[in-house]
């Protein structure tokens, strides 16, 4: 049973700050304006993890947001991709397909994976996904190595690029846009003594996200550690739950809430969520809760729709045992694609390219 001290989850409150952050940032967060797609996919995850969506928004929003999404598909001589945001882009305009990029904004892997899953939170049909475009993008950011650029021919080469390209492929249902050897074998390369994973080889390993995207990555691609590889991981990830409920993302480092969904979600793709201490873990994050709404990293600070979303995600993951009633309940989550089921669902449902009916070919004489 949780502790009788434990607040209720502000799900409404936290849905209301990230509607807000949707239509303008804070001062103390326009840094991340450059990475506005990222952020869409927090504010919208948290609103469809919570339940919120559709009680906080209204129809023509959510055309809204999807126009503006669509209109960061850019392609060019790498392929087709979404932007992270049009803050480089000297004229707006709208178009039906995809727009020609410039070397200012090309488009970036990481933001071409939350691009997808925020149509898929706002139920868009897909239909102007350039698929085949998408395809040549990823091919054009693999490296010898096996691991992936944010970018055609550079930027950011590490493991989340590579998840990144994982869940992209997933989502597809079409693999042929990367070397899955290779790709895997990048990814055990970065694995660490310690049983985590850096983000690239032989660096610290982090429960900031790598960990999380290696396992994901390794079981979209139906991959399994073996038994004693999973056990010295399973190890040291337990290990970062901190006295005071939160995950750790290095050893020895203070806990913040987002890691409570990078280590959390690590120990649940091994089948060992139950490791978790989910009231503790509860508590904590109820402590991040800002009274005005949106989930801080640490009690005390001010939120932001990264740590509000990933708490949220975490919570949903690995509910508390609770009778303190429906505050606490939310969307269950699929954590190799860290989206809500439904939404997971109809991503894997109509991003991939329509299937040829060869009865229909053949009726046609094709």
């Amino acid at each position: 049973m949780l502790p009788t001290s434990l607040p209720p989850l502000s799900k409404g409150g936290h849905a209301t700050h990230c509607k807000r952050c949707l239509s303008g940032l804070p001062s103390s967060q326009v840094d991340i304006d450059p990475a506005k797609l990222a952020l869409s996919f927090y504010c919208l995850g948290s609103l469809d993890v919570s339940g919120e969506l559709e009680k906080k928004t209204r129809d023509w929003e959510r055309e809204q947001w999807k126009e503006w999404i669509w209109s960061q598909q850019t392609s060019g001589h790498y392929g087709t991709g979404f932007r992270a945001s049009s803050y480089m882009t000297a004229k707006h305009s709208v178009r039906i397909g995809p727009q020609e990029h410039s070397v200012h904004d090309s488009p970036q892997i990481i933001m071409t994976y939350t691009a997808l899953l925020s149509l898929a939170i706002l139920r868009d049909n897909f239909s102007r996904l350039d698929r085949k475009g998408l395809l040549k993008f990823l091919r054009s950011c693999q490296n010898t190595d096996g691991s992936f650029s944010s970018e055609p021919l550079g930027g950011d080469s590490d493991l989340r690029t590579t998840f990144c390209a994982f869940a992209i492929s997933t989502m597809l249902d079409d693999w042929s846009g990367m070397d899955v050897a290779s790709a895997l074998q990048f990814i055990c390369s970065c694995r660490t003594y310690e049983g985590g994973y850096g983000q690239s080889p032989f660096g610290e390993a982090l429960g900031s996200g790598t960990t999380y995207c290696a396992l994901a990555a390794l079981r979209l691609a139906t991959k399994q550690l073996d038994p004693l590889d999973r056990q010295k991981t399973i190890r040291w990830l337990v290990q970062n739950q901190a006295p005071n409920g939160g995950f750790r993302g290095r050893t020895n480092k203070d806990a913040d809430a987002c890691y409570c969904f990078w280590c959390g979600a690590s120990l649940h793709v091994l089948d060992a969520g139950d490791l978790v201490d989910k009231a503790e873990m509860a508590s904590f994050l109820a402590f991040c809760q800002f009274k005005f709404g949106g989930i801080a990293k640490i009690p005390g600070e001010h939120p932001d729709p990264y740590h509000t979303y990933l708490s949220l995600a975490a919570v949903a993951l690995l509910p508390p045992d609770s009778s303190e009633g429906t505050s606490w309940a939310l969307c269950p989550l699929d954590p190799l694609l860290n989206a809500t089921y439904q939404t997971s669902s109809w991503a894997r449902a109509h991003i991939p390219a329509p299937k040829v009916d060869d009865d229909a070919l053949g009726d046609a004489g094709i």
